[in-house]
């Protein structure tokens, strides 16, 4: 069903992401990665995006990509007043020191 309202609007960033997340479930990484980016790159202020991609790039040992990524999503957070999610980016790179 995701892929079809993808079909119909590629933009469309809630479907994307579920769609991302789905991948992410089925232990697809690549697929889920890809997904995220495309989300950042078409919706650069969908906030979710950037904590679940961040968190799937330190399940592959990418940390520093996942730094980068949790540093954009608190740009995000910070432009659309998302408190909750910045803090919990903030943790997030917190822990990682």
């Amino acid at each position: 069903m995701l892929t079809e309202i993808l079909t119909q609007n590629p933009t469309d960033a809630f479907a994307r992401y579920g769609l991302a997340m789905a991948y992410a479930s089925e232990n697809r990484q690549a697929e889920a990665l890809a997904e995220f980016d495309r989300i950042v790159v078409n919706t650069p202020d969908y906030v979710p995006a950037y904590q679940m991609s961040a968190q799937e790039l330190l399940k592959a040992g990418r940390t520093d990509e996942a730094r980068a990524r949790l540093e954009a999503g608190l740009l995000a957070a910070e432009r659309t007043r998302n408190a909750h999610a910045a803090s919990e980016m903030q943790a997030m790179l917190d822990d990682l020191g």
